[in-house]
């Protein structure tokens, strides 16, 4: 390998470092940029692929040849027994961790449940609660806090059908659960276990409760799911409504606090979506490509999932 190979490696693993720590995350885009000036892909210290061409990082998604190996990442922070630690365990042998013929299955039954209408159906009681939400953020006040972290939550736990009085606790807790994906500490994975046995001990009895009691939220639709004879498993049940709780409100509680930061970055398009309501629709696609929330996870980024087939 050349020195100058070489000291792309390098250069490489010091970014990848350097979005790993607060001010990176603040304002990862210079970083991104030097990480794109090394070349579509290089290969660091450590052993990671990093692929940052556009049409480079399409091919790989696209490449069936891949597969999701979060073990051999787990097994390399320091956890080759992750299977026993409750956070691990929940989060990695979930949908998003797994390949086909598993994720197959998984997805088949899961959009049996999840469908279009029943989300058209949230509309009335999504309308309700941004209302409600909206008149938290009223005067001065933190928009995180008071609306893009309080309204995801609860429009999931709407969706799942968890008790209106439950959902407040479910933001620290996943909060604590999903440091997994960045941070693979002793401390962040004891409390991220603390955290996942509450979730999966919580959710548990509440599906085992829909089974004999359904009703018309997802969890029950989940609990009833079945296909070809087949049905989700109680932990497989647990640990999609877990992935759901947490995915469906981390995500756009960032998507949110970064959208209306874009608008307040530019007035001109701010003061063109007052005027004009119809544009709500492009304007939220055109936020959720430009300030997009997920950023590169630094202890567990898709490339470190995966190995050639």
């Amino acid at each position: 390998m050349t020195t100058d190979a070489l000291a792309g490696d390098r250069r490489a693993g010091e970014l990848l470092a350097a979005l790993a720590k607060p001010e990176g995350r603040a304002d990862p885009y210079p970083l991104y940029d030097r990480l794109r000036a090394l070349g579509p892909a290089v290969v660091t210290p450590g052993g990671s692929l990093v692929v940052t061409g556009y049409r480079e990082c399409s091919a790989l998604l696209r490449d069936h040849r891949l597969r999701k190996a979060p073990e051999r990442m787990l097994a390399a922070a320091g956890y080759p027994q992750w299977r026993d630690r409750p956070s691990l365990r929940l989060m990695f042998t979930s949908i998003v961790a797994l390949d086909p013929p598993a994720h197959t299955r998984l997805r088949r039954l899961i959009t049996a449940a999840f469908t279009a209408r029943r989300v058209q159906g949230l509309r009335p009681a999504v309308e309700r609660i941004a209302a409600q939400a909206c008149e938290q953020v009223a005067g001065e006040n933190d928009f995180v806090a008071c609306f893009a972290f309080p309204m995801p939550v609860t429009v999931i736990g709407e969706l799942l059908g968890i008790p209106a009085a439950d959902r407040p606790m479910f933001q620290d807790l996943v909060r604590d659960w999903t440091a997994v994906l960045e941070i693979l500490t002793p401390l962040a994975v004891d409390r991220a276990d603390a955290a996942a046995s509450a979730i999966s001990g919580y959710l548990a009895g509440l599906a085992a409760h829909r089974r004999v009691h359904p009703a018309g939220d997802l969890l029950s639709a989940l609990a009833a799911a079945a296909g070809a004879g087949d049905k989700l498993t109680q932990d497989e049940l647990v640990t999609m409504a877990a992935l759901l709780l947490a995915a469906g409100f981390e995500t756009t509680t960032g998507l949110l606090a970064n959208g209306l930061a874009a608008l307040l970055a530019h007035p001109g398009q701010t003061r063109r979506l007052r005027t004009d309501p119809a544009l709500a629709a492009p304007a939220v696609r055109n936020c959720c490509g430009m300030t997009h929330p997920c950023t590169l996870p630094p202890a567990a980024p898709r490339r470190a999932w995966m190995s050639p087939g």
